[in-house]
């Protein structure tokens, strides 16, 4: 066999490989619409955080069915799934697990056995995570980071895929705890949940308030989800498409081009290389889940809002001049040429 017939096969491969991954994701947006009215955008953005292995933070009031949008997702992924509800008095153990001391019986002997808390999990909901102390913030930090849990001088590794979906109210502030930048930065995306429109709020409550409930079919494995996770990396991008969107990073940063007014006057720290990362690995995923051979640079300023929104600071002068991160970012877009 030459090379040549080898890398014609290679290439059939890996396009039967997008295709298969491209069609799993529609039965995917299927189940879930079962149970799910609209939020077409918040649903697509929780699949790419998915097939990125990435966590990210939902923002939204009580009532959107945040919670209902995980279970869900977990349901149609075959994830186990677990929440955990963020409050002042949470210990880092009441979410890691604790040692605790047992006797054999047979032999006298005494030994600390490790009680797994609910952060062993493939799904984690961290609702309310902003009620929570800095102390066990902290502890969530290590855990989606390095995806291992030390204790007692041993290291629990964490059954992949291992994924954090946080919620965050942004209307009840007092008793909250701001998560700090470095946890911020560990989110792929900020994913806004709206309020649903006038026509799928009616949908919403005829489905929710009728006798017969459809069920989430399951249309993954963890075995298969894993694999298409590592797909995702195989999707070829351009030298051109990076470097737009490691430009567009840079030009959120204040003070590195002084011809950069914009940015200098109402930025007060922007992003750092690891939202260029995001960008274009969400690209990736975003253009397999469509059944895409290469990311292109739409994709990029689709997700641009999403995954900048929380990994920059507008100046005092901005947000009296009523300018938030929003603004900044769509002035970035069309301040960044390709």
């Amino acid at each position: 066999m030459s090379v040549s017939d080898m890398t014609v096969m290679d290439t059939q491969e890996f396009q039967e490989k997008v295709r298969d991954v491209y069609h799993g994701h529609q039965q995917l947006k299927k189940e879930i619409a079962k149970v799910i009215i609209g939020q077409e955008q918040v649903v697509d953005l929780m699949l790419i955080s998915v097939f990125t292995s990435s966590h990210s933070l939902l923002m939204g009031v009580p009532g959107l069915a945040k919670t209902l949008l995980v279970h869900t997702l977990a349901d149609a992924t075959s994830l186990n799934f677990t929440r955990g509800q963020f409050t002042p008095d949470m210990m880092p153990s009441d979410l890691i697990g604790t040692e605790v001391l047992q006797e054999d019986k047979t032999t006298g002997s005494r030994h600390f056995k490790f009680l797994e808390g609910p952060l062993f999990t493939n799904l984690l909901l961290a609702d309310e995570i902003n009620r929570t102390t800095p102390k066990t913030q902290a502890a969530l930090l290590q855990c989606m980071q390095e995806r291992n849990v030390s204790i007692g001088g041993k290291t629990h590794v964490l059954e992949p895929p291992f994924l954090v979906f946080a919620t965050q109210n942004p209307i009840e502030q007092e008793g909250t705890y701001p998560l700090p930048e470095a946890q911020l930065d560990r989110f792929l995306f900020r994913i806004d949940v709206k309020y649903p429109d006038h026509r799928e709020e009616i949908d919403m409550v005829m489905n929710t308030t009728s006798r017969d409930q459809e069920e989430v079919a399951t249309i993954y494995t963890r075995e298969r989800l894993v694999e298409h996770q590592a797909l995702v990396r195989e999707i070829p991008v351009s030298e051109t498409v990076v470097d737009y969107a490691v430009s567009l990073v840079r030009s959120t940063r204040p003070h590195m081009d002084p011809a950069n007014t914009f940015t200098n006057e109402n930025v007060r720290w922007g992003a750092g290389p690891r939202a260029s990362q995001s960008l274009i690995l969400a690209g990736k995923a975003r253009a397999l889940l469509d059944g895409r051979f290469a990311v292109e640079k739409s994709d990029i300023d689709a997700l641009a809002m999403p995954i900048l929104v929380h990994r920059l600071m507008p100046t005092f002068q901005a947000e009296a001049e009523g300018m938030d991160a929003t603004a900044i970012i769509q002035q970035c877009q069309q301040n960044v040429k390709i």
